[in-house]
C-alpha cells in the first residue's frame, strides 16, 4: 500500500494529499462497494466502523493498514448472517402475499437498525422476487392466477436457490478484500487509476489486442441470466472438440481444484478465466438444448479476435458507393497482439479505394480507446502533416504530438460516428479530424476521457500492477474534451443516450480546462461540409425515425431518473408492474431490431478471399445486421451523398 501511494504521489497527473478528504471518500466508497444496497451491515455495526472514517489517511501515511482486518472481520460476520437468515426464512412458513409494499430507490437505503429488521427486509424482497418470477412466466394472467399456488412454490425454490447463489459474490478472501480497498483508494485520484492483479492486467490488455490467448468461445448472457455460446473460432480448442454448438448453455468451469457455477460465481471471475492468459487449461460443462449435459477440457492458444478487428463494407445509395469502416478499439501489439489498428485501418482503406468509393464512414461508436500511439498513427493517415495534440504532464511540461509521416492514404469525404462510449484514443482521433475539418462528426456526445494511462509493476515480483494516469491531452486549439466530451457536428438521437455513464458522472473525474498553445496548423476549408451539416441537421429534426427514438427515450428516462412507485406485495400488483415494464421492453426491442433499407456489399478483395470461409461469412452476416440497425449509419450515408451532390 505504501509503495502504491508513493507511485501515485510521484507520478499521477494530479496527485492529491492523503488527508481527511481521502479518508471520508474511501470509507464511504469502500462500504458502498461491499454493501451496495446497505442490506448487509446494520446501523450499529456501521457506527462501530465509523471510528475509521477520518483516520484511514493516518494509517496509510504511517504505512500501517492493520485496520483493514477489523473491516474484514465485520464484513465476513454480515455475510455469515445473510446465509443464516436466508436459510431460516426458507424453513419457516411462507405466505405468498403481504399487506406491505416493496420500495425502490435510486439512493442507498438507510442501514437496518438490527438483525430483525434485516430479516424482515430480506423476506419482503424474496416475496417480491417470487411474485415477479411467476408474473414473467406468461402474459396470460388468468392462467397464472388459476395455477398460482403451484407456480409460486416452484418459483420459491428457484428464488431461494438464487439467494444462496448470491453468497458467492459476497464472499472474498482477505487478499481479495484488500484488493477492493486498494482499488477504492486509487479511484480517489481519478476513475482510471486502478490496481491490477496479474490476471486483471492480462484481461485488460486482451480488451485492446486483436490477437488473444483464447479457448475459442464467444459467450454472452441471455435475458434469463444464462451464459450461452454465441460463436466458436475455427482452429481453436473449442472447435476441435466437435461437440460444442452455438446456443449451448455454459453451466460451470473447473480450473484446477476450483469449480465455478455460472449461476452463482461472480462474472468478474468467469470473465477472468475466459480472457486472462494466465488460465491456460480449464474444464467446461455445457448443456445442449436437448438437455444433454457434457464436459470438455479446453486449452488456450493465441488466435485472432475477429470481434476486436477493423473491418469494412461498401454501402450503395443510388449511383454512389460509400465505404464503411468499423474500428472496435485502438488495439496494438500488447502482450499476445500481432497486429495494430493503424496497419489494419490502412488495409481496409486500400480495399475500399480499389472499389472507387465516393466517401468513407469511420465508426467509433462504443470504442473505449486503447493505444494512444495507435491513435496518433491513425490520425496521421488522414492529414497531410502538422500537430495533432498537446500532452501535458504533472510538471506542466507540454509535448506537441505531430504527424511524422507526410502525406495521406485518403483525401476524400469522411464521416465519423461517436457515442457516449467513444472514449480516450477514439476521442483523440476524432478531435484531430474535427480540428482539421477533415471529417464531419455525427452521433452523440462522447464519454469525455482525455487522459493517458500506463501500467507499471508495483514491485519486482510482477504480480501486482498499477494503471496510473500520467498525462492529459489537449486539442491543438488548447481546449480539451476531458469531462465534457466531444460535441458532434450533427447530434442524432440514440436510445439510452442519457443513461450512458460518461466521465462527468464520476465523482473523482479530472475537470475540464484549457491551456495556452501556439501551434500552427492548416484547417482544411470545405464549404461542402458546412452545407452538408446544415442539411443533415434539418433532416434529423424532421425525421420520423429520429423523433420515434426521442419519444421512446421520453418513456425510458423517467424509469432511470426517478424513484419507482412502491409496489404492493400481492400477485395482482406485481403482475401489472411486470406487464407494464415488459410492454416497454418489447417496444425497445422492436426499435433496436429494426433494419433500415440499406444495400450492403463486401469490398471486392474480402469477397474473393472469404468466399470459402464459413466462419467469416457468419461474422459478416451478424455485422451486416448491426449496420442495418444503426440509424446513425443511415444518416452518415445521407451526408456523404449530399457532399457528392454538392460537389
Amino acid at each position: 500500500m505504501a509503495r502504491i501511494n508513493w507511485m501515485i504521489q510521484e507520478n499521477h497527473y494530479h496527485p492529491k494529499p492523503v488527508d481527511d478528504s481521502l479518508s471520508v471518500y474511501v470509507f464511504k466508497t469502500f462500504l458502498s462497494q461491499l454493501d451496495e444496497e446497505n442490506r448487509l451491515f446494520t446501523a450499529p455495526e456501521i457506527d462501530q466502523l465509523k471510528k475509521y472514517e477520518y483516520t484511514i489517511d493516518d494509517y496509510i501515511n504511517s504505512g500501517n493498514c492493520d485496520f483493514l482486518h477489523d473491516f474484514y472481520v465485520a464484513y465476513t460476520k454480515t455475510v455469515s448472517r445473510y446465509v443464516s437468515i436466508v436459510n431460516t426464512i426458507e424453513k419457516e412458513p411462507f405466505a405468498f402475499t403481504s399487506p406491505e409494499k416493496v420500495v425502490f430507490s435510486k439512493k442507498a437505503f438507510p442501514y437496518a437498525k438490527d438483525e430483525a429488521e434485516i430479516k424482515h427486509l430480506y423476506k419482503k424482497r424474496i416475496l417480491f422476487n417470487i411474485l415477479r418470477d411467476v408474473a414473467e412466466l406468461s402474459t396470460n394472467k388468468d392462467s397464472l392466477t388459476a395455477n398460482f399456488d403451484l407456480l409460486a412454490e416452484t418459483s420459491k425454490a428457484k428464488t431461494f436457490e438464487k439467494s444462496k447463489c448470491k453468497i458467492e459474490s459476497y464472499q472474498h478472501t482477505e487478499a481479495e478484500f484488500q484488493s477492493i480497498f486498494i482499488n477504492v483508494f486509487c479511484s480517489y485520484f481519478d476513475p482510471h487509476t486502478e490496481y491490477f492483479s496479474q490476471n486483471e492486467k492480462s484481461s485488460f490488455f486482451s480488451s485492446v489486442s486483436s490477437d488473444n490467448m483464447t479457448f475459442g468461445l464467444y459467450v454472452s448472457m441471455t435475458e434469463k441470466d444464462e451464459m450461452t455460446v454465441d460463436d466458436i473460432i475455427p482452429g481453436s480448442s473449442a472447435y476441435f472438440t466437435e461437440k460444442i454448438d452455438k446456443g449451448d448453455q455454459l453451466m460451470k468451469i473447473k480450473y484446477r481444484n476450483d469449480e465455478y457455477e455460472i449461476a452463482c460465481a461472480s462474472m468478474k471471475k468467469i470473465s477472468e478465466i475466459i480472457s486472462s492468459s494466465d488460465y491456460k487449461t480449464a474444464d467446461f460443462t455445457f448443456r445442449k438444448k436437448s438437455g444433454e449435459i457434457y464436459s470438455v477440457q479446453l486449452v488456450k492458444k493465441v488466435m485472432k479476435d475477429y470481434q476486436n478487428n477493423v473491418f469494412s463494407f461498401k454501402i450503395k445509395k443510388g449511383e454512389a458507393t460509400f465505404g464503411y469502416i468499423r474500428i472496435p478499439s485502438f488495439y496494438s501489439t500488447f502482450e499476445n497482439g500481432k497486429s495494430n489498428v493503424s496497419n489494419d485501418l490502412t488495409k481496409e482503406v486500400y480495399k475500399l479505394q480499389k472499389d472507387y468509393v465516393d466517401g468513407i464512414i469511420i465508426d467509433l461508436e462504443n470504442n473505449g480507446g486503447g493505444s494512444m500511439e495507435e491513435a496518433v498513427r491513425a490520425s496521421g493517415l488522414f492529414i497531410e502533416e502538422g500537430p495533432l495534440a498537446v500532452m501535458n504532464d504533472n510538471h506542466n511540461r507540454k509535448e506537441i504530438l505531430k504527424d511524422v509521416n507526410r502525406g495521406t492514404i485518403y483525401n476524400g469525404p469522411m464521416v465519423i460516428l461517436i457515442n457516449g462510449f467513444s472514449a480516450s484514443a477514439s476521442e483523440f482521433f476524432t478531435n484531430v479530424m474535427q480540428d482539421y475539418n477533415r471529417a464531419i462528426v455525427i452521433g452523440n456526445k462522447s464519454l469525455g476521457k482525455a487522459t493517458m494511462q500506463r501500467v507499471f509493476p508495483v514491485d519486482d515480483n510482477n504480480d501486482e500492477f498499477l494503471k496510473l494516469t500520467l498525462e492529459k491531452f489537449y486539442r491543438i486549439t488548447g481546449k480539451s474534451n476531458q469531462y465534457i466530451g466531444i460535441t458532434p457536428d450533427v447530434e442524432i438521437p440514440l436510445l439510452f443516450d442519457k443513461q450512458m455513464p460518461r466521465e462527468d458522472s464520476q465523482e473523482t473525474a479530472l475537470k475540464n480546462d484549457e491551456i495556452q498553445v501556439a501551434v500552427k496548423y492548416n484547417r482544411i476549408p470545405n464549404e461542402a461540409y458546412a452545407q452538408a451539416i446544415s442539411l443533415s441537421k434539418k433532416r434529423v429534426q424532421t425525421s420520423k425515425e429520429a423523433n420515434d427514438i426521442i419519444a421512446l427515450n421520453n418513456k425510458i428516462n423517467p424509469i432511470y431518473d426517478n424513484d419507482l412507485p412502491p409496489i404492493a406485495l400481492n400477485f395482482d400488483a406485481v403482475y401489472n408492474d411486470v406487464s407494464k415494464i415488459n410492454t416497454l421492453w418489447k417496444e425497445i426491442e422492436s426499435a433496436t431490431e429494426k433494419e433500415y433499407p440499406m444495400v450492403l456489399e463486401q469490398n471486392s478483395i474480402d469477397s474473393e478471399n472469404q468466399k470459402f470461409d464459413d466462419y467469416l461469412k457468419s461474422c459478416n452476416t451478424e455485422r451486416s445486421k448491426d449496420i442495418k440497425r444503426n440509424y446513425h449509419i443511415v444518416e452518415a450515408v445521407n451526408i456523404l451523398n449530399d457532399i457528392k451532390q454538392l460537389k
